[in-house]
């Protein structure tokens, strides 16, 4: 699967990565290298632990276009 991420030089050091697409999934590292590798551990860790979680109840689920 693949999944966009987002990489900012951090603050301090390093650089900062998230994953848009899994709420709270974030990570670091010290090169842009070594950030992506531990946001790809991440994002199997935050998976693993959104499958270990019960399915919501099913709503009612509609997808629509608007304009803004």
């Amino acid at each position: 699967m693949v999944y966009r991420v987002v990489i900012e030089k951090g603050e301090d050091f390093g650089f900062v990565v998230h994953c848009p697409a899994i709420p709270g999934c974030h990570s670091q590292g010290n090169t842009m290298e070594e950030a992506v590798e531990n946001i790809k551990d991440a994002i199997k860790g935050c998976l693993s632990v959104l499958d270990e979680q019960p399915m919501p109840k099913e709503k009612e689920v509609g997808v629509m276009e608007v304009t803004v």
